[in-house]
């Protein structure tokens, strides 16, 4: 068995909303839904969570049943922390639980097939992450100044899903806490010295931080449909 925990628990200060940015409007439907769809329809994940803030449970609950989310098992309370809210998913994981997906809420255009990839190939070597090329120059500062430019083709952007053997994710939970300083799982397990597959994904798979993402996924969405 595989299950994804997908974090939704931002308030949506950077979006500058007055509700949370997973549950703003993308095509016609809320953002998290993109996302919950798309793991649905995966055969790589069995169950899904979700991590969410308290007050808005039962509306994760309600839009499960209205998008008819059947792989939904269950709706916890995250934390004041990233790291802090997956913690909160993983002690909610079914104890058959081979493989944990970890994927952001706020990534609505995730592919089946790249979760599907990044779970199999997590499998695999015990520990797997989406990753996406850099394609802007990229510069190394110095007291205001560029010290040098940095060797793009060995630089990936962090993508999601990040997938685990639970085992791993829980030992380097149980070794370093909820490190308010992880902005990723693979941080976390970095730390523990475990070899990270990198898993080639698409660089459409972007996260809805601020207005203007909004406005690219829409067009992502309406050039590209998925």
């Amino acid at each position: 068995m595989n299950t994804a925990i997908i974090v939704a628990a931002g308030s949506g200060t950077r979006f500058g909303s007055d509700i949370p940015k997973q549950f703003i409007q993308l095509a016609g439907k809320p953002i998290l839904i993109h996302s919950l769809e798309e793991f649905e329809a995966t055969t790589a994940v069995d169950q899904i969570i979700v991590v969410t803030q308290r007050d808005h449970i039962e509306q994760v609950k309600e839009l499960s049943v209205e998008y008819r989310i059947s792989a939904l098992v269950s709706v916890v309370e995250g934390g004041a922390t990233r790291s802090e809210s997956v913690l909160k998913g993983l002690n909610a994981v079914d104890p058959a639980t081979n493989i944990v997906a970890v994927h952001d809420g706020a990534r609505p255009l995730v592919s089946v097939h790249e979760i599907d990839d990044c779970v199999y190939r997590a499998e695999e070597t015990g520990a797997a992450c989406l990753v996406a090329e850099v394609s802007d120059t990229i510069k190394h500062v110095e007291d205001g100044e560029i010290a040098r430019t940095i060797d793009r083709t060995k630089l990936r952007r962090a993508l999601t899903p990040q997938a685990f053997k639970v085992d791993i994710l829980r030992r380097a939970f149980d070794e370093f806490g909820a490190d308010e300083s992880a902005t990723d799982e693979c941080y976390l397990v970095e730390k523990l010295g475990v070899p990270i597959a990198c898993v080639e994904g698409s660089s459409r798979n972007i996260k809805i931080t601020r207005p203007e993402d909004l406005m690219i996924a829409e067009l992502f969405l309406k050039d590209f449909p998925k």
